[in-house]
């Protein structure tokens, strides 16, 4: 028997910020995304109210000690590496998401092993994560990326893509990457 359910991004924002009010709020929102994108009805819900039909970073709430955004990743995306400096809990409702880990090195970053996401997984990262991101499909990935703080207004860095140059996070940068992805498509008729 199927049910079809409902959401609203206000729902996944509200039930996040509730969770932050919890005494460890990174694994109240890995709850809040395990729940949320635990079963086929419940991703179908996420999709329908977040269609990842477009490479991007939409903002769904944004505060001093939350960030809730929907990334979709467009087919073959690829981005650099980069660290948060704040906790974060990643959750995948459509395609896969690969990330790969590093730590600082004497000669810039050193690779430290990697995780595949697939639709339902989440993934908890502690604030002194350094990761690239890849969708390695040729269809569209979307993820709802849930962080412990301002992501957008938090000093952060990035490096080049052989990992050797740290320079300060450029968000629009990062906003260039999604639109060339946008624009490498076949377009609609």
């Amino acid at each position: 028997m199927s049910t079809s359910l409902t959401l609203t991004p206000d729902d996944l924002v509200e039930d996040c910020k509730a969770a932050i009010g919890e005494a460890r709020p990174y694994a109240a929102v890995r709850e809040v995304l395990e729940r949320r994108l635990g079963d086929r009805g419940a991703r179908d819900a996420v999709e329908r109210a977040l269609p990842a039909t477009r490479a991007g970073i939409v903002p769904l709430h944004r505060a001093d000690d939350l960030t809730v955004l929907q990334v979709v990743w467009g087919p073959g995306m690829r981005l650099y590496p980069h660290d948060h400096r704040m906790w974060a809990a990643i959750g995948i409702y459509a395609g896969t998401e690969d990330n790969e880990f590093f730590r600082r090195g004497p000669d810039g970053l050193t690779p430290s092993g990697g995780k595949e996401l697939h639709e339902g997984h989440v993934l908890v990262l502690g604030d002194d994560a350094i990761h690239a991101v890849a969708n390695p499909l040729r269809s569209f990935t979307g993820a709802i990326h849930v962080y412990g703080g301002d992501f957008f207004a938090v000093p952060r860095s990035q490096w080049d893509q052989d990992a050797r140059d740290e320079k300060p996070y450029d968000i629009e940068e990062t906003r260039r990457l999604f639109e060339e992805s946008n624009a490498s498509l076949p377009q609609e008729r």
